[in-house]
């Protein structure tokens, strides 16, 4: 049942070249939804992706540069993404941003600079915005779809230098109950999957991630880091109007336990 009501819809989703948005991609593709993802620098990846779930899953595939420090580039992404596919049923914001443009953002209280913490703002608060709408836009032409933001437990829990992107996820997870509130009426539902740590490679590029691994594994009563498909499965969950049609404005915590520790 389940995969007959998702098949041959589409989603939308942003930074799935990797990680977590890699895995929600697959889960979608695996169960006949058409995927329309987006990629920040590797071109390549995003090839290989997108023929790997044509050939094994028979869905259309197709992947588009995004820079998601410039949200207004989403305009012009749905516009690509309206000449390839004949509808948008779900939009998943996911990509973020770590490296150099954190600077300033990834650092104790004392070390925060306007800069950085606005990259992260934009990357997080303001893409979602622009990439819902858009989103919405072709939704309410369906008759309705779901919008999932994805955030993590860093504005639950104290975790080092990550004020910057606690402080966005507890704004981003603010502007999903608004979107939720407002886009109700023409049968959207919105909401986000915050992860407790995950393994991934944003997370491996942290330097004190080994001390952080420990951690988790130590304090989950799970005894396990999350991986990118425990998330993957919640955001389906959230897509599927079969399992879902009632839940919207929600944030839920796929954490392993963490967060009561």
């Amino acid at each position: 049942m389940s995969e007959s009501n998702m098949k041959g819809k589409t989603l939308v989703i942003s930074g799935a070249t990797r990680g977590i948005g890699k895995a929600i991609l697959y889960k979608f593709a695996q169960n006949g939804v058409n995927v329309a993802f987006t990629y920040n620098k590797n071109e390549e990846e995003a090839q290989k992706i997108a023929q790997d779930v044509e050939s094994r899953f028979g869905v259309k595939a197709r992947y588009y540069p995004l820079n998601v420090l410039e949200p207004e580039q989403y305009i012009e992404l749905f516009g690509k993404i309206d000449q390839d596919f004949d509808r948008v049923d779900f939009f998943v914001s996911n990509a973020i941003i770590y490296g150099r443009s954190v600077v300033g953002g990834f650092a104790p209280f004392m070390r925060l600079k306007p800069k950085g913490l606005n990259n992260i703002y934009t990357a997080t608060v303001l893409a979602f915005v622009v990439g819902a709408q858009e989103a919405a836009k072709r939704m309410k032409e369906v008759g309705g779809g779901a919008i999932v933001s994805l955030s993590s437990t860093g504005n639950l829990v104290y975790m080092p230098n990550y004020a910057g992107h606690g402080n966005s996820k507890n704004a981003v997870e603010t502007m999903v109950k608004y979107a939720a509130a407002e886009l109700g009426e023409f049968g959207i539902r919105v909401n986000a999957v915050s992860g407790g740590p995950i393994d991934t490679d944003a997370l491996r590029a942290f330097p004190d991630y080994d001390e952080v691994k420990a951690k988790v594994e130590e304090q989950s009563p799970l005894k396990r880091m999350g991986l990118p498909e425990d998330l993957a499965g919640a955001a389906y969950f959230l897509c599927d109007s079969t399992q879902s049609a009632w839940i919207t404005g929600q944030t839920i915590v796929i954490d392993g336990g963490t967060t009561f520790q």
